[in-house]
């Protein structure tokens, strides 16, 4: 598998293939490595201003052999000079190190690269503060990453943002679940993507209430209710009410059984 990554303005190119020997009489072998050269149709971009990290980075995930081109450059500039020379994008892997996601240069960027690129947009940082995330995936972000897990999970993450999922690190959202859990009110980990009554939208289609319902409950005209459900399908980028409530209990498991006041996400 190839991998480019760009140092100091040049690109260096890198074969992290393994050596393969061949009888020339082994149609099988002859096939293998044929299949094995042969040019992959996407290609997995890493962004990171870092040239060492992000060649590390490209190597130690090409290694893994899977299915796609890893490139990997400084900026996006960079790489659309150089766009032509590889496979259509399948994913973004922006590594952002340990800046921080509120940081306007920095959830700008994400913002961008959401409105712009249709591939998911994966961010990879130093840490699993659940601010942070939630922030990342506010800006468009379809997956969250922390630095502190092996390669292997950061390949499953990638793998599942390919599927449509969104990844974000286990112990923060154990770390969630604990606040919801003891009541504390600090109990607002939305607060950046939803307003106070798009939240209850939110809580109401997790339910599987209907339209006419979330109306009548909210005091609101079942109109305004569906203009804020079309709101919300925006900032989750979902399809549907189904989507809605699929990607946020995906993300924010809880307990319906408990009453309305514990369960309930405050945005």
């Amino acid at each position: 598998m190839n991998s480019a990554m760009m140092s100091n303005g040049k690109e260096i190119t890198g074969n992290f293939i393994p050596s393969i020997a061949i009888d020339s009489s082994s149609k099988a072998q002859k096939n293998t490595l044929e299949e094995t050269l042969a040019p992959r149709e996407r290609s997995l971009l890493i962004i990171d201003s870092r040239a060492l990290d992000r060649q590390c980075l490209a190597q130690c995930i090409s290694a893994h052999k899977i299915d796609m081109d890893v490139v990997a450059f400084g900026s996006m500039e960079e790489w659309k000079r150089k766009r032509h020379d590889y496979p259509p994008l399948a994913a973004i892997l922006l590594n952002v190190g340990g800046r921080k996601i509120v940081e306007p240069a920095v959830s700008d960027e994400i913002k961008k690269l959401a409105a712009e690129f249709d591939a998911p947009i994966i961010v990879l940082a130093d840490t699993d503060d659940l601010a942070q995330i939630m922030k990342a995936l506010e800006c468009g972000a379809k997956g969250y990453i922390p630095s502190s897990v092996s390669i292997d999970v950061c390949i499953e993450a990638i793998a599942l943002s390919l599927a449509g999922g969104i990844f974000v690190p286990a112990s923060s959202v154990f770390a969630m679940r604990q606040v919801l859990e003891t009541g504390s009110p600090v109990v607002r980990p939305l607060a950046g993507m939803f307003t106070a009554r798009q939240a209850e939208v939110v809580e109401a289609l997790r339910r599987g209430k209907a339209n006419k319902i979330i109306a009548y409950e909210l005091n609101l005209r079942e109109s305004t209710v569906k203009v804020h459900i079309r709101n919300i399908m925006k900032k989750v980028k979902a399809t549907n009410r189904t989507e809605v409530a699929y990607k946020i209990n995906d993300l924010f498991p809880t307990d319906f059984s408990s009453s309305d006041t514990s369960s309930r996400l405050e945005h």
